[in-house]
């Protein structure tokens, strides 16, 4: 699986508010870097899940534009994939056919969709549990087909919302692992929706606080950390200075 270069995003003045009268964005300006691995944090209904849906195309602000760019100019819209906290696979498919099921979508022909299925299970350590059903797996097994189903398009802009969030700590510390070295292998451009202070600082390399709604930026932080990121730094001290002054942003921001 070849490695894909990001694309950067721009949020400019968006503004969604629902047909309820709840206002969940107002006024919000981003910018992306391309290739950027950024942590959205904030309180439960912030809007930081509807802000992923805008980026990804799922929804559609009242005012304000929201882009999607490649610097290499190969499509007008680069693929985009979307991890969900749920892993949404299909039941009565195996693994494979179920990571194969963009492509089959998109077109592709049997060989082809399988063959790419089968390398992107690889990329997540299931190459093993092909042919298995969804209702024989873990949890964590099923969010990592599911991460395989999002790889398996080749995107340059990897959009998760909370997908480690149901997850015991254990399996969670654990595919925090693989996330960051497939973003680092396919240098692909990732937002990561999360209410874990800790799981923002370990992954990002640069996390974005925002207030209750309407979504406004709290805390637009670099994360200073090495890129190489393992296990032992959540012990170090640069890891809990991070940490206090994301968690000091949340509560400054009313969460």
């Amino acid at each position: 699986m070849a490695a894909q270069a990001g694309v950067s995003v721009g949020v400019r003045g968006v503004l969604r508010t629902f047909p309820d009268g709840t206002q969940a964005i107002a006024s919000l300006d981003l910018d992306i870097a391309a290739g950027a691995f950024v942590a959205l944090v904030g309180p439960s209904g912030c809007g930081k899940s509807t802000l992923l849906r805008l980026i990804a195309g799922l929804d559609t602000p009242q005012a304000g534009s929201v882009s999607v760019q490649a610097r290499d100019r190969l499509s007008d819209r680069s693929p985009v994939a979307y991890v969900f906290q749920d892993a949404h696979l299909l039941p009565w498919h195996d693994v494979l056919d179920n990571v194969a099921l963009p492509l089959r979508l998109g077109g592709l022909d049997a060989g082809a969709r399988r063959a790419r299925a089968r390398e992107a299970l690889s990329r997540v350590g299931l190459s093993d549990v092909a042919g298995k059903r969804p209702a024989a797996l873990s949890g964590g097994m099923r969010m990592r087909v599911s991460l395989a189903r999002a790889l398996v398009t080749r995107p340059r802009l990897l959009l998760l919302d909370e997908p480690f969030g149901a997850l015991d700590e254990l399996t969670r510390l654990r595919l925090d692992d693989e996330l960051r070295a497939l973003w680092r292998a396919f240098g692909m451009t990732v937002l990561f929706v999360t209410h874990a202070i800790s799981e923002a600082a370990y992954l990002a390399e640069r996390v974005i606080v925002f207030s209750p709604r309407p979504a406004r930026v709290v805390l637009d932080a670099t994360v200073d950390l090495p890129a190489e990121r393992g296990p032992a730094i959540r012990t170090e001290p640069g890891f809990a200075r991070t940490v206090q002054r994301l968690h000091a942003a949340l509560e400054l921001g009313g969460a």
